[in-house]
């Protein structure tokens, strides 16, 4: 008997250990399988890839929770002003609801690559606000742009600093690889908010077919001459929803400078459109340096009366 118990428990050891091998070999199958799955999925994440510093992005925060305004991009352009997209100080984005409504005062935080970083220490404190004063002239994208205004000029650091705007003789058609560089904090593609701050390289697209494609589709941009595009990557990633206010940076390809080329409005691209919609800095500029100077109605009068007396004077 007892030779038959040991022949018995044998026999049934060799089973739990075979069942066990064909186990764990289906498992192995499956974590193969999805392994293979998901490399050419997350290379079409829609929140592109984590960003290295960015010392001119800064993040523009109202809220954690979109419902309550949420939080999104701009790009410090001097020591005391950040370039944002005009809706992004609103608890509510669209027309209807900012109109005759006073934009919400931001909190602003530089030099920060994750959301858990948004602490007092990296907080810049704010003294106003401008709206551009054509903003949703006509629709939610109209001019969407503002101006925030540090109380305090900002330390420069590794982290920290400005980045330029275009000037004279830079133009999005001499870009290098006709492409521009896009941080964010933008969502990923299971709709997310970003707890990490992520980056595109993304292609310059033809104004003409982004006009196209939005006059087909409701609530979209009507893309007009002070807008460009661009297109998703060869992965089909694209901007996202928080992406707004932040700056597309390009290089000249004949001088090698870096600049601000376009401040990003609709960020609504995501998986369902093909294009991101941009405000064209060099339509604005007159605008901005307006703002960043400080000058009141009575500033362009001023000016000329000046220019006037001087010339009057002249023998």
């Amino acid at each position: 008997m007892n030779i038959i118990n040991k022949m018995i428990s044998l026999t049934l050891l060799l089973l739990a250990a075979s069942a066990c091998l064909a186990q764990t070999d289906e498992r192995m199958k499956r974590s193969v399988s999805a392994s293979r799955l998901a490399s050419p999925r997350s290379k079409r994440m829609v929140g592109g890839t984590l960003a290295p510093p960015v010392p001119w992005q800064a993040m523009v925060y109202i809220s954690d929770s979109m419902l309550d305004g949420g939080y999104a991009g701009g790009a410090l352009i001097s020591e005391r002003w950040v370039l944002t997209a005009g809706r992004n100080l609103f608890v509510r984005k669209s027309r209807p609801h900012t109109q005759g409504k006073d934009p919400v005062v931001p909190k602003v935080y530089l030099g920060i690559t994750g959301r858990v970083e948004a602490d007092a220490s990296r907080e810049v404190a704010v003294e106003k606000v401008v709206l551009h004063p054509g903003f949703q002239n006509r629709s939610d994208w109209d001019n969407d742009l503002a101006l925030i205004q540090l109380k305090e000029p900002v330390v420069m650091t590794d982290k920290v600093t400005p980045i330029p705007l275009p000037e004279r003789g830079h133009s999005l058609a001499d870009t290098v690889r006709g492409s521009g560089v896009i941080p964010g904090w933008g969502w990923g593609i299971l709709l997310t908010p970003a707890t990490s701050l992520k980056y595109l390289v993304l292609p310059l697209a033809n104004h003409s077919d982004c006009k196209a494609e939005y006059e087909r589709i409701e609530f979209t941009p009507a893309v007009d001459d002070n807008m460009f595009c661009t297109g998703p990557t060869e992965y089909e990633e694209n901007v996202c929803f928080g992406d707004a206010g932040s700056a597309l940076a390009v290089t000249d390809a004949n001088t090698g400078d870096i600049y601000a080329a376009g401040i990003l409005s609709f960020d609504k691209s995501c998986k369902r459109h093909k294009y991101g919609v941009y405000m064209k800095i060099s339509s604005y500029l007159p605008w901005i340096h307006s703002v960043i100077r400080g000058d009141t109605e009575k500033s362009p009068a001023l000016r000329s009366d000046a220019m006037s007396k001087m010339y009057s004077r002249q023998p």
